[in-house]
Parts: structure tokens; C-alpha cells; sequence
């Protein structure tokens, strides 16, 4: 097995790379661990860094890239994506300001949108996630007929073709009839949308929609979350002893070797270091993995202003109708 993960690249359908296997940077309780983090994954390899302001790290990441960056490391051979959290809706370039300030960067290789949805915040887009007296998340319209969400998309259209400040837009969180109403008025189509991905939660309709419009699609939680739950399946388990390769391994070999990419984290430095390769999955191998999720579909982010979106399986969610 020679190929590694860190060295596939997908083409995004404005003509530039994304690295396929991304680390993701959702911080451990002691946010400042992401620092060594970041700096052991560049080392070994990784050249797709995935953040987001909300996440807490981006102040860590900045650290880490001005230390690589004087060991000689390069910006232009790094690939960084952060997000735009719902709080920022009305001032998404002060939201995108926000972050390359903590990142200390001039620009971001990819801004996407968090999630489709603007939350009920003031004009200092404050408190981060507002929450009405039953501990709701309150939304500033309608979770299933609004439509401020395709405004944020707007304000990123009006970033990249205005400032130097980024170099692609995408979104994430988006379902199909949410990417379907967003086609319908972007300028440009975004390069990425970034979902939870992994054998227990098959989407095949979503991976071929995106295919369709030329949409890279991007795998968060490919572990499925907290515990890594994807981790226990006999499926992955007996992969992963046959590739003799971890199981982190051949979840991000599922996504990879599918067009889709991976965002990969762990709190565990030698395991950044090591979970690298590419196990050369076939078809029938990938084929059972897809059919642990249709026998027993499982979706570990459920949070409530999800609800609504066109996701399946969407726990809690009454008020999605159309999914395709």
C-alpha cells in the first residue's frame, strides 16, 4: 500500500485543488492543544486545515501556522477553510474578519457557510446561539420557508468577487432542497458542501446531487462523533485488520475513495501522525459499508435548529417534509 490520503486532491469546479483528507480542528476542553496539533499534522503530512469561528481554535491555528510558517513551510502549499457562524448572518465579511484576525492570515483558501439557517442575534450579532425560555435555539425566520439563509450566501458571493480575502466559497449543512433553492439564485455554485458522512448515514442521493452540479462533498464526523462510534462496527473492525491499517483509516478510505473528502480530528498526536494511508478498498468492500447504514441509519449531529433542513434522520425533526 503505497498510496496516503494526504496525497489525494480533488479538483473544485472553479479550476483549484482541496486536498482530500482535511484535519478538523473542534478543540478537546483545552482548546490550546489544537497548536501541536496542527503543527504534528503539517509535519506528517496533512495540507487541509478545516476550522470554524465557532469552534474556539482559530486563535490556536493562527500559532501554529506563524511556527510553521518561520520552520519554512509555505502558505501557498496549505489549504485553509474556515466557516461562517448563523450568529454573523448580518455581517458575514465582519464574521470572516473575525477569523483571519485569529488565524493571522490575509485570506482563507475556502469560506464556507456553517449551516443554512440566521440565528435571532442583535446588531453586534450577539449571544453566539440564542435561546428562547424553553432552551431553543431562536432563529431569526422560519426554519422551513425562510430564506435569509440564501442572503449569507449572497454576502460570500459578494466576498469573493469584491476582496482578496478567500479564494472559493462552499456551505455545509446543506440538504438537497436546500442546495436546490440556493442554485436557483447563486452567481456562483459553491465548491464544497460539508455534511456528516460515514457508513451508518448513507446519502448516496446527496453524494450524486452534488456530483451532478459539480459540488465536492465533504465528509465531518466520519467517525460519527463523540465515542467514534463507527469505530465499533464489525465491518470496519475486520477492514481494517485486513488493510492492516486503523479503522480511522478505512473510515476516511470510504469517503476518499468516493470522490467525497474527509475531515479527519483527534486529540492523540501519534494518531495524526499514522492515520495517513489509503486502504485500497473495492467495491463490494465499500458496497458493505454503505449497507450498515441502510439497514440501520444513524445521524450523530442533531442539534435543534437542524430541524427543518430536508435532512433524514434528523432526530427530534417534525418539521422537514421534502427531502428530495
Amino acid at each position: 500500500m503505497s498510496k496516503l490520503a494526504t496525497d489525494v486532491d480533488f479538483d473544485l469546479n472553479n479550476g483549484k485543488k482541496i486536498p482530500a483528507l482535511g484535519l478538523g480542528t473542534v478543540p478537546p476542553p483545552d482548546a490550546s492543544q489544537i497548536k501541536d496539533q496542527v503543527i504534528t499534522a503539517v509535519k506528517a503530512g496533512y495540507r487541509h486545515i478545516d476550522t470554524a469561528w465557532f469552534y474556539g481554535s482559530e486563535k490556536y491555528i493562527g500559532e501554529a501556522l506563524q511556527q510553521l510558517f518561520k520552520e519554512g513551510y509555505k502558505r501557498e502549499d496549505l489549504f485553509i477553510t474556515t466557516k461562517v457562524w448563523p450568529s454573523h448572518w448580518k455581517h458575514v465579511e465582519r464574521g470572516l474578519d473575525e477569523s483571519l484576525a485569529l488565524l493571522q492570515l490575509d485570506y482563507v483558501d475556502l469560506l464556507l457557510q456553517h449551516w443554512p439557517v440566521a440565528f435571532d442575534t442583535d446588531d453586534n450579532d450577539k449571544p453566539a446561539v440564542p435561546k428562547d425560555d424553553n432552551g431553543r435555539t431562536k432563529l431569526a425566520d422560519d426554519p422551513v420557508t425562510g430564506t435569509k439563509y440564501l442572503d449569507v450566501y449572497g454576502q460570500l458571493e459578494q466576498i469573493l468577487q469584491t476582496t482578496s480575502k478567500v479564494k472559493s466559497i462552499g456551505v455545509s449543512n446543506y440538504s438537497i432542497p436546500r442546495l436546490r433553492a440556493l442554485l436557483k439564485v447563486a452567481k456562483v455554485v459553491p465548491v464544497v458542501n460539508q455534511v456528516e458522512y460515514h457508513p451508518q448515514l448513507p446519502q448516496q442521493d446527496l453524494t450524486d446531487f452534488a456530483k451532478q452540479h459539480g459540488i465536492v462533498l465533504f465528509a465531518y464526523s466520519p467517525l460519527g462523533s463523540t465515542g467514534a462510534p463507527v469505530l465499533q462496527l464489525k465491518e470496519v473492525q475486520d477492514l481494517a485488520t485486513k488493510y492492516n491499517v486503523s479503522g480511522a483509516e478505512v473510515a476516511n478510505a470510504y469517503n476518499i475513495l468516493q470522490g467525497r473528502g474527509s475531515i479527519s480530528r483527534s486529540s492523540n498526536l501519534d494518531r495524526i501522525k499514522t492515520n495517513i494511508r489509503l486502504p485500497p478498498l473495492t467495491d463490494d468492500e465499500l458496497k458493505t459499508l454503505y449497507k450498515v447504514g441502510e439497514e440501520n441509519p444513524k445521524r450523530y449531529i442533531n442539534p435543534d435548529f437542524g430541524q427543518g433542513l430536508g435532512f433524514r434522520w434528523w432526530k427530534g425533526d417534525t418539521l422537514s417534509k421534502e427531502f428530495d
